[in-house]
């Protein structure tokens, strides 16, 4: 497995086996993601010898590609197409070309935009293309492991973890997040700053692409205001009034952020056995160490202050969950539990069969019984499905709570 850059250095990617295959039975493959989260690296280490490679992030190359989509597409027999939301042209066209010639492989697609969202884009390539997402880099694939935490946390592969990381340098994994660029960088200060200009290059660019936006200049404060609210319930009303927009608007640029890979909605999970259930989303950031940058949290602040501790583990943890679902066998869908008694579970994973895994993060070292009291819901009111309900925690032992509970080091994520 091949991917993104640390200097010379060429992390694995959970997902690069899935684009080799998808390559060798479907015309059009879309490697989909954030930027500078790996996707060109990815596909020019795995095909860059096989095909002409052409980036839309060319100005010459996009304006052709805008004034003559046919004509682009019609010169090209196998290609990578990089950037591919700067001209949502060509999608057209490239359907038109796999209709007539319908070899798989044909074309490579990247694109940092969410483009079957595309206002833009009026007939998708359904039954043509097959998505592959890539998000910035898991704590498995940072530490070069070979296995998958949702694979085996479904079929009950719970043993001692190795490469376990507590305390300080738990925090420091959640500061970093999982950009290469930050990865590779040590400085916390040098990080914040790559942040800054990362969202300052978004907000300038990518959404103006997308999206038609009358208050561009508010969008980095709503981009603030959601890191803060990071693992909480989705309140529209509350986020648009904090930075001066209305209802409508905020709704319409948080779309927006989600198309971007930036945040991301979790679904709350419910059965007809429980009552009074809260039935609204989730947002959480989808990397940690951005969330840090524009918060401002710092391992010295964190030191001091241990409450924003919780907020930001819950983040790196989602984070990693939807990174490795990305590549997992299970492929499960990520949801989160809570009732009107305040009762939650941070993650709930369902897979197809409809076995569930509940997952509890919790940023100490110590656990009690109480901990599971919604794992415990969750379990009663499923049945045979519950498979496992685990408070992942900064230890270092595996201990278990009843039947199908335990506390499990946070470190099980990424153990091999």
């Amino acid at each position: 497995m091949t991917g993104a850059n640390k200097g010379n250095e060429l992390y694995p990617r959970g997902a690069a086996v899935r684009v080799a295959v998808a390559i060798t039975d479907t015309p059009v493959v879309l490697v989909n993601g954030p930027r500078q989260c790996g996707k060109t690296t990815l596909v020019r280490s795995l095909f860059s010898g096989d095909r002409p490679y052409f980036t839309l992030d060319d100005e010459t190359t996009l304006a052709s590609a805008k004034a003559d989509p046919v004509g682009f597409v019609r010169q090209i027999d196998t290609a990578i197409l990089d950037e591919v939301q700067r001209a949502p042209e060509l999608l057209r066209a490239i359907k038109s070309a796999v209709d007539t010639d319908r070899r798989p492989g044909r074309f490579l697609l990247t694109g940092s935009a969410n483009i079957l969202a595309l206002p833009t884009v009026s007939e998708s390539l359904a039954g043509r293309m097959e998505v592959v997402t890539l998000l910035p880099l898991a704590q498995a694939e940072i530490r070069q492991g070979t296995g998958n935490f949702l694979d085996k946390a479904f079929a009950g592969d719970l043993t001692a973890p190795r490469n376990l990381v507590m305390g300080p340098d738990l925090i420091e994994c959640a500061l970093t997040g999982g950009y290469p660029e930050m990865v590779a960088r040590a400085d916390p200060r040098r990080r914040s700053a790559w942040a800054r200009e990362y969202i300052r290059a978004i907000v300038e660019r990518d959404v103006t692409e997308i999206a038609d936006v009358e208050r561009l200049d508010q969008m980095p404060q709503l981009l603030r205001a959601l890191a803060h609210h990071s693992g909480q319930l989705l309140n529209f009303a509350q986020l648009a009034g904090q930075i001066g927009l209305d209802d409508k608007t905020a709704r319409r640029y948080i779309g927006i952020f989600e198309n971007l890979f930036l945040v991301r909605r979790i679904e709350p999970w419910f059965r007809n056995p429980l009552k009074r259930l809260v039935k609204t989303p989730k947002l959480v950031f989808l990397d940690s160490g951005l969330l840090a940058a524009l918060t401002g949290l710092t391992a010295d602040r964190m030191a001091k202050d241990r409450s924003a501790v919780g907020a930001l583990l819950e983040t790196f943890v989602a984070n990693e969950i939807l990174r490795l679902a990305t590549w997992s066998e299970v492929r499960p869908t990520v949801h989160h539990y809570r009732d009107k008694d305040q009762d939650e579970v941070d993650i709930i994973l369902e897979d197809e069969a409809g076995d569930l895994i509940g997952l509890e993060v919790k940023a100490a070292a110590t656990v009690t019984s109480h901990d599971f009291k919604g794992l415990r819901k969750v379990a009663s009111a499923s049945g045979d499905a519950f498979k496992a309900g685990w408070v992942l925690y900064d230890g270092d032992k595996i201990l278990p709570f009843g039947d199908k509970l335990a506390a499990v080091p946070l470190s099980f994520l990424w153990s091999s």
